[in-house]
């Protein structure tokens, strides 16, 4: 029998529980994940009570509303709070998706509850944890260097040879149109991290973010180095460790459909030997 030894300090214990506000008659509990890299101690879970009377509606409000009126001390990222940014991407419920789009009603709703909780653990509380597979830098904050990385390693901008004009490079409609559905990609990471093929070749397979920005730019009309864009994404684990899971398309918080673009690479792949 395979036997696995979790690292020291990496089992998440039971943390404390905040007391709820006074007075407050419509309460909605939080189960957020904790992580202080400087004191030494396991992650734990710390409860929150917030008062939904004084809070807005979306998981980012009650993020914001914990920290300013009960735990200054909790860590996480966040800043347009239009769903542009990408910033407050984390796991909500069991799903990847941006704090500040998801409504706390939608974490409540039985069509989202996590399946394998057991009925001690539905008590109606809603979970927040760091994105999944990424390091953890502190609380609900992840490390994204790694991320980052591969995406810059597409070469994300516009490679010509021809001399630039004078006033702009130019496109027809149906060219521009090609690139709907890829250029809106914000970089939040919930789609790579929710890949399976990711969490266990995330050094060598570049994941659907970045694939899907190198389809971006790998069918735009305006971009003269196809060839060399395609020779550097032919490699066994760069593109072709996608199994088409389609987690995410599934959990993409713009509704993009990474997998298609990672398809459509592969296929120009055959296209440009036959």
């Amino acid at each position: 029998m395979a036997q696995f030894n979790l690292p020291k300090n990496s089992q998440v214990t039971e943390g404390k529980t905040w007391p709820a506000p006074n007075g407050a008659k419509n309460l909605q509990k939080f189960r957020i994940y904790r992580w202080n890299p400087d004191d030494g101690k396991n992650p734990r879970i710390d409860t929150y009570h917030v008062d939904r009377d004084d809070c807005g509606p979306m998981v980012l409000d009650a993020l914001l509303w914990i920290k300013n009126k009960v735990d200054p001390s909790l860590v996480f990222r966040r800043s347009c709070r239009e769903g542009i940014c990408g910033s407050c991407a984390m796991n909500i419920e069991g799903q990847n998706g941006l704090a500040c789009t998801m409504g706390i009603d939608e974490c409540k709703s039985p069509d989202n509850a996590l399946p394998f909780l057991s009925r001690k653990d539905k008590d109606g509380a809603v979970r927040i944890y760091p994105l999944p597979h990424m390091p953890v830098l502190k609380d609900l904050v992840p490390d994204l260097t790694n991320f980052y990385a591969q995406h810059a390693a597409i070469e994300p901008w516009l490679q010509t040879e021809t001399p630039a004009p004078e006033k702009e490079w130019k496109q027809t409609p149906e060219d521009r149109a090609r690139l709907d559905g890829l250029y809106e990609c914000i970089l939040c990471a919930c789609c790579t991290t929710s890949c399976p093929s990711y969490w266990w070749n995330g050094d060598k397979f570049l994941g659907p973010a970045a694939l899907l920005q190198a389809y971006r730019w790998l069918i735009d009309s305006r971009d003269e180095n196809t060839g060399e864009r395609l020779d550097g994404l032919h490699d066994p684990f760069r593109l072709y460790r996608c199994h088409t899971i389609m987690n995410c398309a599934n959990t993409c918080p713009k509704n993009l459909n990474p997998a298609k673009a990672i398809a459509e690479i592969k296929k120009m792949m055959v296209e440009r030997e036959v």
